[in-house]
């Protein structure tokens, strides 16, 4: 069942019909000449041209726009100088931080293979592989250091110790592995201060040279090997030249 809404005078007519309406009036008014009229209404043409076009009016913003748009490309132009400035920044430190490792590393490295003479202000008294029947094999296999009884005996660089104890023709002996893998040998000695895995550092005392062993005497001889056994000698004097023992 429909019902109908009887108009009365405080019912606001529909949107087609107020439309229909003003367009009946404005063509009235067209025909007639009286278009002033319309003119003179702008708040019912807004209203009449809002509802029946749809179009939003654009609202003017002025000058403040592009304002905004400078400084905002201004500031973001700066977060990037300065985060371009903090990697570098950080790139730096870097490289510096990675210069002085290397730089350390450097020094420990030449730390570590520094060596001192064996026998502190002495002489070698008989040279490497010198011939005789003083010696099993016909050759001397180290270098001989003059030094009386007693004399303190130096570690010559850093290195572990692997032997010690008695080696039977160079008496009292002490075999260290250096830091850079090859092998120092002292024999003849009165004295043995160190013992097998013991850390040594160089200039350390190890032992006091003597005449134990096969010798007609004190002193102190000393062999550079690449192994710990007898045979794998190698010349004694060049290897400590080779690090900076004037000998």
């Amino acid at each position: 069942m429909a019902f109908m809404c009887a108009p009365g005078k405080h019912r606001r007519p529909g949107r087609m019909k107020r439309s229909t309406a003003q367009a009946a009036g404005i063509a009235a008014l067209a025909t007639t000449g009286v278009v002033g009229t319309v003119a003179a209404a702008p708040a019912l043409a807004a209203e009449n041209s809002a509802e029946t076009t749809g179009l939003v009016p654009v609202v003017s913003i002025g000058d403040t726009v592009p304002g905004h748009i400078d400084a905002q490309a201004t500031a973001q132009r700066r977060a990037a100088e300065q985060e371009q400035a903090r990697k570098e920044a950080a790139e730096l430190a870097r490289q510096e931080r990675a210069a002085e490792a290397r730089a350390a590393r450097a020094a420990e490295r030449e730390r570590l293979n520094t060596f001192v003479a064996p026998i502190s202000d002495s002489y070698v008294s008989t040279g490497y592989e010198a011939s005789g029947g003083l010696w099993s094999s016909g050759a001397h296999t180290g270098i001989d250091f003059h030094a009386a009884s007693g004399t303190t005996v130096h570690a010559v660089g850093y290195g572990t110790v692997v032997q010690t104890g008695w080696g039977g023709a160079y008496g009292n002996q002490i075999v260290i592995k250096m830091h850079d893998g090859t092998y120092t040998q002292y024999g003849h000695l009165s004295s043995i201060g160190v013992s097998v895995g013991q850390h040594v550092t160089m200039g350390e005392q190890i032992g006091l040279s003597g005449s134990t062993g096969n010798t007609t005497g004190p002193h102190l001889h000393f062999e550079a090997r690449t192994t710990p056994e007898y045979g794998s000698d190698i010349d004694p004097v060049a290897y400590l030249r080779k690090h900076g023992v004037n000998v």
